[in-house]
């Protein structure tokens, strides 16, 4: 098809879930882009919509089952929107299901075929006028980069994501992502530092790493892991100014990694280590590798190299099994180890899991009494942690303006983007912009999560 045709195909692109997800978008819309596909971010306006799913959780799920839903609206006759595509994690998980129970789908992508989008939009674009026609169904295979490209549209302000891994080699009896997404999978080294190049180029100076587990990048490409490398050389970028680690676990967190985040000025005093729970035996039966020693010997590594390294984490309730002791438990390690921010889950069984039909399952009231619990208890460690950053100088990361107009609005080393809280910025520099990054004293951490500065 001549591309000057598809200018008159509008087609948006919904990305949900997590960074992955978001990143897979981008570059679909990429590759749609160069195709000669209009891409725009209105689905009234659009012909075909595609809509990148999460389906890790029963809420994910749901998720994306009241954004097709919602997209189904718009479509003809009643709307302007002809095709319906649904791709990522849940299409690769149901996808049979999803053509069968919302027949408004036209196509289903699954994790391995984000980079099929061109040719299965060629087709739909076909097909405009026949409702009636055959449906799409690629899901073979998980995962992959094949899709990836070096030089791809970034969505996101003042910062972009880099994906350095896919799939996971955890087995958590509770998680499906090995099921949908595969084993994990290192990305050539090279193509993420050609990568962070061109993002360099385009003015962005903050970068931040994703995959299932960072921590174990390069352990089945390189036979080791190599992180600690792949940060060295990003920092020798020029034009890269912070660099972000996300999604890492405890026994992946080593000596040599630790050494170059301490010692290397670019690399933010950062890391988000989802621990699931605080007692033995439900880590044990989550099948963890990690322990409370472990979490409690690797915290205080990494706080005896940077004080003020800033940990979030991630846990959940009501897993199978969890009895009243050992929630109590896991609040206690809490209160011991003092993450500066949490994230907290409510178990969902998922099919295909070890976790599924295990006995002992608890009751919806008590998972949510102990999901309130856990983040009435997080709100007294985050502000006492937040306490300890009154008054101290930081770099930060300017990515947007307060809804009055009154502040910048941004994110220094201890915050990572969408999960995290902000920074408040009275400038006393003048105008700033998008992107830049100055220095701020922190004036107020008197609100429960988010901070107010002052440019210095």
């Amino acid at each position: 098809m001549d591309n000057s045709i598809n200018h008159n195909i509008k087609i948006t692109l919904i990305a949900l879930g997590c960074s992955k997800n978001l990143i897979d978008c981008e570059n679909m819309s990429t590759e749609l882009k160069k195709a000669g596909y209009d891409v725009i971010n209105d689905v009234a306006l659009s012909d075909i919509v595609i809509i990148n799913t999460c389906g890790f959780i029963e809420s994910a799920k749901k998720e994306a089952i009241d954004a097709i839903l919602e997209v189904a609206d718009y479509k003809v006759p009643e709307g302007n929107v002809k095709k319906i595509v649904v791709s990522g994690c849940l299409s690769q998980r149901y996808p049979e299901d999803i053509l069968k129970e919302l027949p408004e789908v036209d196509a289903v992508l699954g994790t391995a075929h984000y980079g099929d989008i061109v040719d299965v939009v060629a087709r739909l674009v076909n097909e405009l006028a026949d409702p009636d026609a055959d449906k799409i169904n690629i899901t073979s295979g998980k995962g992959g980069f094949s899709h990836l490209v070096t030089d791809r549209e970034i969505s996101t302000q003042g910062f972009a994501w880099i994906k350095i891994g896919e799939g996971c080699l955890h087995r958590c009896s509770f998680c499906a992502i090995p099921l949908i997404r595969g084993t994990f999978v290192s990305r050539p080294m090279d193509e993420i530092i050609e990568e962070a190049k061109i993002i360099a180029s385009k003015g962005i100076k903050e970068i931040v790493l994703a995959a299932q587990d960072t921590t174990n990048y390069g352990i089945e490409l390189y036979k080791e892991r190599r992180l600690a490398e792949l940060l060295k050389k990003l920092s020798e970028i020029d034009g890269i100014e912070m660099i972000r680690v996300m999604y890492g676990y405890m026994d992946g967190i080593t000596p040599d990694l630790i050494e170059e985040m301490a010692n290397n000025p670019k690399v933010t005093h950062y890391l988000d280590i989802p621990i699931q729970h605080g007692s033995d035996k439900i880590l044990k039966a989550m099948y963890r590798r990690d322990n409370a020693e472990l979490i409690t010997s690797r915290l205080e590594m990494i706080r005896k190299a940077m004080p003020d390294c800033i940990i979030r984490t991630t846990v959940m309730v009501g897993f199978p099994g969890e009895t009243e002791e050992d929630f109590q438990i896991m609040k206690e390690n809490l209160k011991k180890w003092k993450f500066d921010r949490l994230g907290c889950f409510i178990f969902s069984p998922e099919e295909g899991t070890p976790a599924y039909d295990l006995p002992d399952q608890v009751d919806e009231e008590t998972k949510q009494r102990r999901y309130d619990e856990i983040y009435e208890l997080q709100k007294k460690i985050s502000a006492e942690q937040s306490q300890k950053r009154l008054g101290t100088v930081t770099k930060v990361n300017i990515c947007s303006v307060s809804e009055d107009g009154i502040f910048y609005i941004g994110r220094s080393y201890g915050e990572s983007p969408e999960v995290d809280p902000v920074i408040f910025i009275a400038s006393q520099e003048g105008e700033l912009h998008i992107g830049d990054i100055v220095e701020a004293r922190i004036v107020d951490c008197s609100d429960d999560y988010d901070m107010t500065a002052v440019t210095i």
